[in-house]
C-alpha cells in the first residue's frame, strides 16, 4: 500500500513538471512591441507545449540575423491546417507577432505570410494568433 502511495506521488510530479516550464504571453512577450520579420525558414520545431520556427532575417547593413518565433502547440497548428510540409526550409515568409521581453532575437508570432500572399496562423499565445480576429471580419 505504502509502495503504490509513494509511486502515486512520483507518477503525479512527474507529471507536473512539463507545467511548470509552460508560460503565458505576458510573462515573456511585450505587446507594446510588436515586429514584422522578413526572412527565409532554416528549421521549424514542432514540439509542446509550442512549435517554434527559426528565420534568418537580413538587417539593414546586410548582416544575417536567425530569429526564433513561437507558435502555438503542434495539435493546434494541426487544426488550422498547418502542417509540416507546409513551411518548408528556404521559404521566404513575413511573420507578424511581438518582440520578446528580454530583447533577444525571439518573438511570438501571430501570424505569417507567404511571398504569394497565402497566409498561416500561428495558434499561438500572442493576440490574434487563433486566426478568429480574422474570420470575424469576414
Amino acid at each position: 500500500m505504502k509502495l503504490r502511495l509513494t509511486l502515486a506521488v512520483w507518477m503525479v510530479a512527474a507529471a507536473a513538471l512539463p507545467a511548470l516550464a509552460h508560460h503565458s504571453f505576458a510573462a515573456e512577450f511585450d505587446d507594446k512591441k510588436p515586429i514584422k520579420l522578413v526572412g527565409k525558414v532554416t528549421k521549424v520545431e514542432f514540439m509542446n507545449p509550442h512549435s517554434w520556427i527559426h528565420i534568418d532575417v537580413k538587417n539593414p547593413d546586410g548582416s544575417v540575423t536567425n530569429w526564433g518565433v513561437e507558435g502555438g502547440s503542434p495539435n493546434a497548428l494541426y487544426r488550422q491546417g498547418f502542417t509540416r510540409d507546409a513551411l518548408p526550409v528556404g521559404s521566404e515568409i513575413v511573420v507578424d507577432g511581438y518582440r520578446s521581453k528580454d530583447g533577444s532575437n525571439r518573438a511570438v508570432g501571430k501570424d505569417l505570410t507567404f511571398t504569394d500572399g497565402k497566409r498561416l496562423f500561428l495558434g499561438g499565445s500572442a493576440p490574434g494568433a487563433s486566426g478568429e480576429d480574422e474570420e470575424k471580419k469576414k
